[in-house]
């Protein structure tokens, strides 16, 4: 069953609910630290894991693209690999469109066949608290906004790791909107001051595809959903109503049915996401277009010097 996010996870200050679940928090915390003393395998391909520390909504698989995207520019020989799971299949297909992609149960079969084809690196999305794997490049994401939320450990908070996990890891990527807090960069750097900082910006692609002058329903079930509303008001495109579903939602036929009914009764066309578009049955998807998104990122150059070096 797949739930919303808890709204206490965002808030900047401890309430009641959250101080009540630290305890459970204190079992994962022990977990890190368990899984941090297991021996890692080292890999003999180029490895590249793309991840977080905040639960959904950073915006890994976008920079995982783009990554890709970098490495097939300097002729590298590339592959993605995704753990195979059910709800993830959004994200599967998303990859697929773009390159290779190996997914099975096991993140250590996945790179033994990648080296049997002979790949010279293997992008993980997903990964990065796999207690088995030693990467070469270890990238965690973060939504400019809500970055660590209230800055406790799941189920208290949002994070699978604390902050100071941060000490393990070599490259760092704020996604979204708005601008980056200077006090965010200083917090990060007093932790590990050698992580190399890197902002994207999410851009529009196919924005000639869609008629902006047209009124729009969206719809979305993804991990940061106020995150594609802002941006298709950021383009100026006239919103009706927006339906947030949970992340990596499984539309029936009845959902889609329920949106289709509610954008005729507002004269409105239907805009969701790539992801989501995705995850609707084909039979389902006349008359429901997607936004195509890319990254701009910023200082692009210095991160193809780090991945090729």
């Amino acid at each position: 069953m797949l739930l919303n996010k808890p709204k206490f996870w965002d808030y900047k200050k401890s309430n009641l609910l959250s101080i009540l679940l630290m305890p459970f928090s204190m079992i994962i915390g022990i977990s890190n630290l368990i899984n941090f003393l297991y021996y890692k395998k080292k890999l003999k391909i180029k490895t590249i894991c793309v991840g977080n520390i905040y639960v959904g909504g950073t915006g890994k698989t976008p920079v995982s693209i783009e990554i890709y995207k970098i490495l097939k520019k300097s002729k590298i020989k590339s592959v993605f690999i995704k753990k195979k799971r059910f709800s993830h299949r959004d994200e599967i297909k998303l990859l697929s469109k773009i390159g290779p992609i190996i997914t099975l149960k096991s993140r250590i079969k996945s790179i033994e066949d990648a080296q049997r084809k002979k790949f010279k690196c293997a992008i993980f999305d997903d990964g990065l608290q796999d207690k088995l794997l030693n990467y070469d490049f270890k990238i965690v994401c973060f939504d400019k906004k809500n970055f660590i939320g209230n800055g406790k450990l799941i189920p208290a908070g949002p994070l699978r790791e604390s902050l100071n996990s941060l000490k393990k890891y070599d490259i760092i990527f704020f996604n979204g909107l708005e601008k980056l807090e200077k006090n965010i960069i200083s917090k990060i750097k007093k932790i590990n001051n050698k992580l190399e900082i890197f902002e994207t910006n999410p851009i529009i692609i196919n924005k000639n595809k869609i008629k902006k002058q047209k009124k729009y329903l969206i719809f979305s079930g993804i991990g940061n959903p106020n995150s594609f509303k802002k941006l298709l008001e950021r383009e100026n495109f006239k919103i009706t109503k927006s339906i947030t579903f949970p992340d990596h939602f499984n539309f029936s036929d009845l959902d889609i049915s329920t949106i289709k009914n509610q954008a005729k009764l507002l004269k409105s066309k239907i805009l969701t996401t790539e992801k989501d578009y995705l995850r609707i049955k084909k039979k389902n998807r006349k008359g429901i277009n997607f936004v195509k998104i890319r990254l701009k990122i910023y200082k692009e150059k210095k991160l193809i010097k780090l991945l090729k070096g």
